[in-house]
């Protein structure tokens, strides 16, 4: 089978890489469609990046903001971003040829299809604003990819546990910008969890690694009955019981270190939501083999995060995250087999997926001890 698809795409391959082929299916009528839409991929790849930085130009300029409030004219949007006219008119251009905004009028603006978007969805809108660390750790992919870097970047400085050895977790300012960028990108992941499990059938819930405690928020609207703990490193975990204490939700704190230290024991539930990602594979099979303790025979753990091999999302999983968590100095995105092995190596008695309605936000595994 490898042999025939090699020679497959390598036949293929040729065909399309010939310039009088190319030549001809640009003209003919029963190729040309086709050959358009792969031109415009190609170029879309090339110029990608021109295209997010138009994104995060218009986001932190205050565009989208605008006119989520509803039609403005280009004196106005120019002014808000601090930018000359011409300059102006060359971003606007921009957007609308991305469908962020569009030209409703005589020199009057609103959003476009994907602007309306970004506007339900906040955890968009921060991770865009986050996108800068990322712009620059990619300025020389090959250096990181080499490992050749002599100093963390900008994202491993963003996220201290990456790196760090747990003293990051006393510290509030050290933890507060990531915890408010979590919280801020969980409410659509929470959204999927929710709907792919029946919380109401547990009695407490113990959420590692749940930083803000903005899940524990989600799932305490679906389940009220249910009792809550929160495991994170103390200056997290303090933070996330003043904010879930504001809010009316009830939660016993547990600071603490999951790279040295016990999960704490007593819960019929253990959630790991957007964790194991961020980890290399000898932590994350720690982590596993740690919670698998912590739970009684016939309890549950469940796994909520993006993952590997998700079809029509396989770019999401290979070549963001790969890059993102590359830059973050830690982690990896794997397929759900490779999480179900683990949870087998780590003791679990069985493991299965349960649907979401949009698994390139992320996808859920439930595991009982």
């Amino acid at each position: 089978m490898a042999g025939f698809k090699q020679r497959w795409v390598g036949w293929r391959n040729r065909m399309i890489g010939n310039p009088a082929f190319q030549s001809w299916a640009s003209r003919s009528i029963l190729a040309r469609g086709i050959s358009r839409v792969r031109a415009r991929r190609l170029f879309d790849i090339i110029a990608g990046f021109t295209y997010s930085q138009t994104l995060y130009a218009c986001v932190e300029g205050g565009i989208v903001a605008r006119l989520e409030q509803g039609a403005a004219s280009s004196a106005e949007l120019g002014a808000l971003a601090r930018l000359g006219e011409d300059a102006t008119h060359r971003l606007l251009r921009a957007a609308a040829a991305l469908g962020v905004i569009e030209c409703v009028g005589d020199d009057l603006w609103m959003l476009g299809e994907q602007g309306v978007a970004l506007t339900g969805n906040p955890g968009a809108i921060a991770m865009i604003r986050h996108h800068h660390l990322l712009y620059a750790d990619l300025a020389d992919p090959l250096s990181l990819l080499r490992g050749e870097r002599s100093e963390p970047g900008a994202l491993a400085g963003y996220w201290p546990y990456a790196l760090g050895d747990g003293s990051e977790g006393e510290n509030q300012a050290a933890v507060s910008p990531y915890s408010q960028l979590m919280a801020a990108s969980q409410p659509m992941v929470a959204d999927q969890v929710v709907h792919a499990w029946r919380f109401g059938q547990h009695q407490r819930m113990l959420d590692v690694g749940g930083g803000a405690g903005a899940f524990i928020a989600a799932v305490a609207k679906a389940a009220p009955g249910l009792e809550f703990g929160l495991f994170d490193l103390p200056a997290v975990t303090a933070i996330g019981a003043r904010q879930l204490g504001e809010v009316g939700v009830r939660v016993i704190p547990h600071p603490g270190d999951f790279r040295n230290d016990p999960i704490p024991q007593g819960y019929d539930l253990i959630t790991l939501v957007r964790i194991l990602h961020d980890h290399d594979d000898d932590l994350a099979q720690s982590l596993l083999a740690k919670v698998r303790a912590a739970l009684k025979p016939g309890d549950t753990l469940l796994i909520a995060e993006p993952m590997a091999g998700t079809p029509g999302a396989e770019a999401m999983a290979d070549a963001y995250f790969g890059f993102y968590l590359l830059a973050m100095g830690s982690g990896r995105a794997r397929t759900p087999h490779e999480i179900g092995a683990m949870l087998d190596k780590a003791g679990f008695a069985r493991w299965t997926e349960r649907r979401t309605g949009l698994p390139i936000v992320t996808r859920v595994i439930a595991a009982t001890a």
